[in-house]
């Protein structure tokens, strides 16, 4: 049956015109790129806050802004920008966008005003959210039964730019100056917007709507979309974990007996990243009708990954943190890697059940799927801080396992109703 004819309150109609283009290896990893190049607007200014606060001198109780206005404006781009994937001919969208965001990086970058730059990096922020318009444009080009596969191999892009992005934002900042990491930034969104433009298909969807009645439908796909619903909170559920743990892991590496400096910390980032691995992996395991028992074992995986860093981080069990700091170290490491291989194999699937769904409403679509887990990151970093100052590295933990636990009890609940539909189903008579 139609989607869209089961459901009467959508707006959109159920027919597109989809990119003839095929997704080919190189386009995939040329996406992987741009999505991961683009999140660093989003997450880099987080160690930069306090060379930037000094610089344009700002008040102490506003210095955050500079690492929570970013943020906001990708917000605001998910549910103001990302729906016009559904309306307008996508490849003008994204390049105008894209560089769009480029000029405000550069604004940032020249600007000695306070008021302007943080509207600069709001509004870049808005722009960043590009990113959730290139990646159902990737889905659209790849075949059904290599979607996941598509979608898992262009998050990966997306994962490792969110985990390298401090790390690159520091390295820059602390050889030549925060205003040059802006600049740098801008300069790659610019020649990226040149490369879309060039290497996009042209992609028009067909639309029974205007611009207010499609952010009406918001609301309307996010009430009536189990689907959406299911993957949507457990995605904002590990996000919560994921957050928690990256929030608050340069903390304790900075007490003894590890005592890391900026470097050190950058440098623990980047071995971390080695769970992004995983991300194509996940999508060939939705590919291959594994999607609920590679789930179920990301999130156990998780599970297991936070034990492991409450050992190695506050000595559970008895360990001596003091006297094998390597070892330590090393379990730290190895944790982090699989905490987040569990998290993007929960979104790489998530994703790929999204855009397994209506493709008139894609962009909506993974504007809200995305939105919701942003929720999540920010409750887990709220809930972190909140640990850390009460319980040190043991409520950190404690709170990342509470998000993962809930996700893994949901997921498994599904699983078992999902067994329990495919059994009550009658026999085919011959």
């Amino acid at each position: 049956m139609n989607p869209s004819a089961e459901n009467p309150a959508r707006v959109v109609a159920t027919q597109e015109a989809e990119a003839p283009q095929e997704l080919t290896p190189l386009l995939t990893l040329f996406f992987a790129t741009a999505v991961g190049v683009i999140v660093m607007n989003l997450f880099a200014a987080q160690p930069l806050t306090g060379s930037i606060g000094r610089s344009l001198h700002l008040a102490p109780e506003l210095a955050g802004l500079v690492a929570m206005l970013p943020q906001l404006g990708y917000a605001a781009g998910l549910v103001l920008l990302v729906p016009l994937c559904d309306l307008l001919e996508n490849r003008r969208l994204i390049v105008r966008t894209l560089a769009c965001c480029a000029v405000f990086l550069a604004i940032a970058m020249f600007t000695d005003s306070r008021g302007v730059f943080l509207l600069a990096i709001f509004l870049a922020g808005a722009a960043s959210s590009v990113i959730q318009m290139l990646v159902p444009m990737a889905a659209s080009m790849a075949s059904e039964s290599h979607r996941g596969r598509a979608v898992g191999n262009v998050m990966s892009g997306l994962m490792f730019g969110i985990l390298l992005s401090r790390p690159a934002a520091s390295v820059i900042a602390g050889a030549i100056g925060w205003r040059a990491f802006y600049g740098f930034a801008a300069l790659i969104d610019a020649l990226l917007a040149v490369v879309l433009y060039l290497k996009l298909p042209d992609r028009l969807p067909v639309v029974a709507t205007r611009y207010p009645a499609l952010l009406r439908s918001l609301w309307t796909l996010l009430r009536t979309e189990p689907v959406l619903q299911r993957n949507a909170a457990s995605a904002a559920l590990v996000m919560g974990a994921f957050s928690a743990f990256w929030t608050a892991i340069g903390l304790r590496l900075a007490q003894p007996p590890f005592s890391f400096d900026m470097n050190g910390v950058a440098l623990f980032a980047l071995a971390g990243a080695a769970g992004a691995i995983v991300t194509p992996l996940a999508g060939r395991a939705g590919d291959h009708g594994m999607e609920r028992k590679a789930l179920i074992a990301g999130h156990l995986i998780m599970l297991v990954a936070l034990v492991v860093m409450g050992v190695a981080g506050a000595g559970w069990g008895g360990f001596s943190v003091s006297t094998h700091p390597a070892l330590a170290v090393a379990l730290l490491v190895a944790g982090a890697a699989a905490l987040d291989a569990g998290v993007v194999t929960d979104q790489t699937l998530g994703r790929r059940a999204i855009n397994l769904m209506d493709p008139a409403a894609r962009g909506r679509l993974n504007g809200l799927f995305v939105g919701v887990f942003f929720v999540g990151g920010a409750l887990g970093a709220m809930f972190s801080g909140a640990a850390w100052s009460l319980a040190g590295w043991t409520g950190v933990c404690a709170v990342g396992f509470a998000f993962t636990g809930v996700a893994f009890v949901l997921r498994l609940i599904g699983a078992v109703r999902g067994t329990l539909r495919v059994a009550r189903r009658p026999s085919p008579t011959r």
